[in-house]
């Protein structure tokens, strides 16, 4: 998987489709992504310690990591991401623009 905790992504499919968001958490085991402001569900909750009023709670809910795409942001553009060396250290860089994430 490319995308990792942190990274700016584009969702490219779903019923989300177009937003721009930052990345939360990574799944690696299921290939899924929790980004911010995307995919948000409504969970009905119960009264606890951490939320003592309960009701409904409004969360993201990962997505397939197949349905976002790396998001530049110096040049506003979505990329494929690769990996090669520079002063010895495997760094991740944007295809399209060149630039080093890393």
């Amino acid at each position: 998987m490319f995308i990792k905790k942190g990274d700016t992504v584009k969702v490219i499919a779903g019923n989300s489709k177009g937003k721009i968001g930052k990345v939360l958490h990574v799944d690696k085991k299921a290939n899924r992504v929790i980004v911010e402001g995307v995919n948000i569900v409504s969970r009905h909750t119960r009264p606890s310690n951490a939320h003592p009023d309960g009701g409904i709670i409004k969360m993201e809910a990962p997505i397939h990591a197949s349905n976002v795409q790396f998001y530049d942001t110096k040049a506003e553009v979505t990329s494929r991401i690769g990996h090669k060396i520079v002063d010895g250290k495997k760094v991740r860089y944007a295809k399209k623009t060149g630039n080093v994430l890393d």
